[in-house]
């Protein structure tokens, strides 16, 4: 199997930050999916049913180790570890949803809330770093036909009268 490819260059914070919000929020909502799955309320048992398989997914693809005992997760991790980060951003964003849809309470915020922020952090690292000052100043005094202010004026002028 291939090893992964490297993504877009993010400062350190960022990755681990990233990482250690998945694996601990996955914890935690997998956690607090069991607590939640102690209701009469079968629609709440169905969030918590998603939220405990939405956290074994993130700590599958997050933390390896903690699932050793299932075959399948250390090639889950690599394929998933090389994946762009738009598209872990936005397969965590989504499967947080649901349970908080389904039953919104304490727990399912708390718990798919961590699993969201986690992706929202590799949201931010595919966005990738911001421009340098003299790259911003240049594209901010950019004079090339067409540019917007020239588009709202001339749009705005009344026709000439000749």
């Amino acid at each position: 199997m291939a090893t992964p490819q490297p993504q877009t260059e993010a400062p350190w914070w960022m990755k681990y930050g990233a990482r250690g919000v998945g694996c601990g929020g996955g914890i935690i909502a997998m956690g607090l999916g069991v607590f939640n799955c102690i209701t009469i309320y079968p629609i709440c048992i169905v969030a918590g049913i998603w939220q405990m398989l939405a956290a074994f997914i993130v700590i599958s693809a997050e933390a390896p180790c903690c699932c050793m005992f299932v075959d399948f997760v250390q090639q889950y991790s690599m394929w998933v570890e090389g994946r762009p980060h738009w598209q872990k951003a936005v397969f965590y964003i989504v499967i947080a949803l649901p349970a908080v849809i389904l039953c919104p309470g304490l727990s399912t915020i708390f718990g798919s809330g961590l699993i969201f922020l986690s992706g929202v952090l590799y949201g931010l690292m595919a966005l990738g770093k911001k421009g340098s000052r003299e790259d911003m100043m240049a594209a901010a005094q950019s004079t090339r036909p067409g540019n917007m202010k020239d588009i709202l004026v001339d749009s705005e002028a009344p026709p000439s009268s000749a």
